[in-house]
């Protein structure tokens, strides 16, 4: 069984897998000065709820992160706990997937793991949104090619950032007002987060498509499912992409080492 870790800015998502399958997940917050024993201390707490340890029945890592820290952490924790290595997204490990970027090193782990989840499930031309605390957009093209793509602020940094900066408004709930035209000043900070966001997705998607032709749009992300509803260009809503992509690139690395 394979152990997917996805450590993003604000979320660390945990999946376990048996072959292809998504047995269990989970998602908790990030927390940068997280040493690898206290990151042993949950992993196996996650663990056990399912009657897994580190001593049995996992029999690989894919680790994908964006906070140098935990990588590190996470690495280390791999390595005396589990005793192997990682297989860790990073500049040459075999994606399976060219990344068209004008420095490659600068995509973070999670963007080129929704690249090869996208193609490896829908093929090409495919755009995945990814709704966490950057709303990402990342386009591949038919042939399998990582073009690049968008990074817009996420809807909680948009919310927490009005909030900051504009004494009389409130901190508000991430949830869809009844109008688009609020009549109190709760759910016209709803309305221009929620709906704004939306127009933002739609409108970036289509200027994406005239670029690249007709493309798959994929939603993802911890905050995907408020968009379900309100953006006209999703079509499929995988949550649990990125692991899904670590997967697939967990499979490409094992396939050489042996």
């Amino acid at each position: 069984m394979l152990l997917a870790i996805n450590v993003g800015n604000t979320e660390t998502l945990i999946g376990v897998f048996r072959g292809r399958e998504l047995t269990s997940r989970w998602r908790l917050a990030t927390r940068h000065e997280r040493t690898a024993d206290e990151l042993a201390l949950l992993f196996g707490g996650f663990l056990e709820q399912e009657g897994l340890s580190f001593s049995r029945q996992i029999t690989g890592v894919a680790l994908g992160s964006v906070v140098p820290p935990q990588t590190e952490s996470l690495r280390e924790m791999v390595r005396r706990y589990f005793h192997f290595q990682p297989v860790v997204v990073e500049p040459g490990t075999r994606t399976g997937i060219p990344i068209l970027y004008d420095n490659p090193r600068e995509v973070g782990a999670d963007r080129i793991a929704n690249a090869v989840a996208a193609h490896d499930r829908f093929g090409g031309p495919a755009i995945v949104v990814d709704f966490g605390t950057a709303t990402n957009f990342d386009v591949v093209s038919a042939q399998g090619e990582f073009l690049g793509g968008v990074i817009a602020p996420g809807v909680r940094t948009s919310a927490d950032a009005l909030y900051r900066a504009a004494a009389k408004l409130p901190k508000v709930e991430l949830v869809a007002p009844r109008a688009v035209v609020a009549r109190n000043t709760v759910e016209s900070v709803q309305s221009g987060v929620i709906f704004g966001t939306a127009s933002m997705v739609d409108g970036i998607v289509e200027r994406i498509s005239e670029e690249v032709g007709e493309s798959t749009v994929i939603a993802t992300g911890g905050l995907s499912e408020l968009f379900l509803k309100e953006c006209r260009t999703i079509q499929h809503h995988e949550p649990w992409l990125t692991l899904e992509g670590l997967r697939v690139i967990y499979e490409r690395n094992a396939a050489v080492d042996e």
